[in-house]
């Protein structure tokens, strides 16, 4: 479809991906063990893949079910004492495996309060580095804003000593990222990597694995699995924290759609397309008198998520009229998010900005009151209608400086 522009919430599967999943599927289904190997080999190509795209060793990359259980991983591998801070303005996925495991062998958790912006800064982090703080778990993009966090600086910060965990779901695939700075980095690929769901990438450098015990790992994070006895080693690596073998067709799919970044000339160049598309997304949006979010962003600031709300329009309307018009986005709250691709053709700007005039034009239009007395102008008639439609509006919605929502979005 030319008018969606929601990768954000949901990717759709990529020509190639969707030709590695079926691929593997049907070797599912079939009963030569000599598959069984070929759907393993598929796995290992994603891991290793997925090590080129992050700058990694191939055992450093396990392959988790989505980025939600990769993070519940992480969490559990984290021990105490010590303190996680945790921005507040994270989506929950980055929140509750903290959260559950506080007070479970796992370490406190404290929510970082940003001084009136979503997103964390050195700055920021630098005044609530306290000695008990061990981690920091952060969204490389925000689910909102689009605001690509400094992860390096983010880093730099923190020192050595102290891990950086990174979901990177709003991030890979859309725009390069600070990868090499993360300690931890965890993602699906259903959304930019556009490779459907049951597969996600987990890193776990080699410079933090002493830190993080196998608190998740089951039989398939050992070195015997068939032992007479156990507990048997762990394995090296992210491998260590598999509780069984990753879904195959799904490893096949997201290998793939790694290997199709890549081919298309990495982040980089994706990065690229999908910012061009987005800034001239804002921009029809801006004409039509919209407030885009965290307007102030600069280039490498921004990734592949825009959001804006029209003052004076509900949200709702708006979201239904870009909706009818073949133009996908997600709405949340008072804000309208756009997350184009590198696919997006450029179509989609002029569809999106008719799409825009459905309810700017709703308060403006000009009509013929057939119940009007003789002799009154078409002017009058005109100026009747602005002002009811525009007193309607105003009295459902009256106020235009709503604070930026505090609990975030997918």
């Amino acid at each position: 479809m030319p008018g969606y522009l929601d990768h954000a919430r949901i990717g759709p599967l990529s020509h190639r991906a969707a030709a590695a999943l079926a691929a593997a599927t049907a070797l599912a289904g079939r009963a030569d063990p000599a598959d069984l190997d070929r759907l393993f080999a598929l796995s290992d190509a994603a891991r290793t893949s997925a090590a080129r795209l992050l700058d990694a060793r191939p055992h450093e990359i396990a392959l988790a079910p989505s980025t939600s259980n990769g993070l519940f991983t992480v969490a559990a591998a984290l021990r105490g004492p010590g303190t996680v801070l945790v921005p507040r303005g994270e989506f929950p996925a980055n929140v509750y495996p903290w959260l559950r495991f506080a007070g479970r062998g796992g370490p406190d958790v404290r929510l970082l309060d940003p001084d009136g912006q979503r997103h964390i800064t050195a700055d920021l982090l630098r005044r609530h580095l306290t000695p008990d703080v061990t981690a920091l778990t952060v969204s490389a993009v925000d689910s909102l804003t689009g605001h690509v966090a400094p992860l390096a600086a983010l880093k730099e910060v923190l020192g050595p000593d102290r891990l950086l965990i990174v979901d990177a779901i709003q991030g890979l695939g859309a725009v390069p990222l600070e990868a090499d700075a993360a300690d931890v980095l965890v993602s699906g690929g259903q959304k930019w990597l556009r490779a459907g769901w049951g597969a996600a990438l987990l890193l776990i450098r080699d410079q933090c694995g002493e830190r993080l015990a196998p608190g998740l790992g089951g039989w398939a994070g050992v070195t015997e699995p068939f032992a007479v006895r156990h507990p048997a080693p762990s394995l090296p690596g992210a491998a260590a924290h598999l509780a069984t073998n990753p879904d195959f067709p799904a490893a096949a799919a997201i290998g793939a759609a790694v290997d199709d970044l890549l081919d298309q000339g990495g982040p980089a160049v994706v990065g690229t397309r999908i910012r061009a598309t987005l800034a001239e997304l804002l921009d029809r949006a801006r004409r039509a008198g919209a407030e885009v979010l965290s307007d102030g962003l600069g280039h490498r600031e921004r990734a592949g998520i825009g959001t804006f709300r029209l003052p004076g329009h509900d949200p709702a309307t708006v979201h239904r009229a870009l909706e009818a018009s073949g133009v996908i986005v997600t709405r949340r709250d008072e804000w309208i998010r756009l997350s184009p691709h590198a696919s997006t053709p450029s179509a989609a700007a002029d569809l999106f900005a008719e799409a825009l005039q459905t309810p700017t034009h709703r308060t403006t239009r000009t009509h013929t009151d057939t119940h009007s007395t003789p002799g009154t102008t078409a002017s009058t008639s005109t100026s009747t209608s602005t002002s009811t439609s525009t007193s309607t509006e105003s009295s459902a919605h009256p106020r235009t400086d709503i604070q930026e929502p505090t609990c975030p979005t997918s």
